[in-house]
């Protein structure tokens, strides 16, 4: 059986979703060696996590992040490549049921990454909607371990109800869940104030990773009301939500001078404070380093208090994923 110390996990990681994604965030081929920068500065500055899924990118390009994840790392030259950490989500498809389903998936995955997967992830619960099929699917996630392709096993989009039953199944087989990846920033506080995740998973002895932890971008300070908004479903849903959000703002932009930071820095750094791993998203250079100022300090207890105050005082909160389970 593997040792838990093989898997080690930074303060914050890097996520990968847009790498490939043409239809929110507007990826091409041209960008590929900004995407390769991104990951290089990332990786020289200790962000060594890198979260994709094999459902990353759009179309013909499925698979993309990986692929690009794949060639970055076999390409980096600087130091820490030892410590590289790529998680991957295996997405709960309706056609993937059996557990061979699961390692013939993450193999598929290793196969674009030119290496093993370190972290496999469930991508979501389907609880929901087809509970009869996660037997299987966690059954091969199990295996996966087991047969040493991972170093450690992740859940995504799962509540404390089905966490608990999960990790008591995985326990039979002597297989730890390392990580819980939910929806989390100041404007999706529902895991942790409601569902009481963080508490959970601090006593199964499990690390909760913050997905969207910038609110695809509304924490950040780049959108008003007045606009320019981003084109597509993300508009729709800034002109629904920032309406609401006006104090939340005014507090984190209040936040961001006094600590000479910007507002997306101090709403990552407020996810550290936490006690989970962001991983923001990096399409370009520049917002990489910004994502980076978020290491190295930490919010004070009243900043805290303060921040917490505005984000349970927002009107409009981001929609939760539909696939989160209680």
């Amino acid at each position: 059986m593997q040792t838990l110390q093989k898997l080690s996990l930074p303060s914050m990681g890097c996520g990968t979703w847009a790498w490939g994604n043409q239809l929110l965030w507007g990826y091409d081929e041209s960008m590929d060696d900004q995407l390769q920068a991104v990951f290089n500065l990332c990786l020289s500055n200790g962000v060594t996590l890198f979260d994709t899924g094999d459902s990353y990118g759009t179309g013909r390009l499925n698979g993309r992040s990986e692929l690009l994840l794949g060639r970055f790392s076999r390409e980096y030259v600087g130091s820490g490549k030892e410590n590289i950490c790529i998680a991957t989500k295996l997405a709960a498809y309706p056609w993937r049921w059996t557990r061979q389903a699961m390692v013939t998936a993450c193999k598929s995955s290793a196969q674009r990454l030119g290496r093993n997967v370190d972290l496999v992830q469930m991508h979501w619960s389907t609880a929901n909607y087809a509970p009869w099929q996660e037997e299987g699917l966690l059954d091969g996630l199990a295996d996966l371990y087991e047969q040493r392709l991972v170093k450690g096993v992740g859940l995504s989009n799962y509540g404390p109800k089905r966490l608990k039953q999960v990790q008591k199944k995985f326990a039979e087989r002597g297989v730890p869940i390392r990580t819980l990846q939910v929806q989390y920033s100041l404007l999706s506080t529902y895991p942790v104030t409601q569902l009481k995740l963080k508490d959970l998973c601090d006593e199964l002895g499990i690390k909760l990773i913050a997905y969207s932890p910038l609110a695809l971008g509304l924490l950040t300070g780049k959108y008003s009301e007045q606009g320019p908004l981003p084109k597509g479903i993300r508009g729709l849903l800034f002109r629904q939500i920032l309406p609401g959000m006006r104090s939340l703002l005014a507090c984190l932009q209040e936040v961001a001078q006094s600590r000479n930071k910007t507002m997306s820095q101090v709403a990552i750094n407020w996810c550290i404070c936490k006690g989970t791993i962001p991983i923001p998203g990096a399409k370009s250079v520049e917002q990489a380093r910004e994502n980076i100022g978020a290491l190295g300090w930490q919010l004070n207890a009243n900043e805290i208090v303060e921040l917490d105050r505005a984000a349970a005082n927002a009107d409009k909160k981001m929609v939760q994923n539909i696939f989160q389970t209680k």
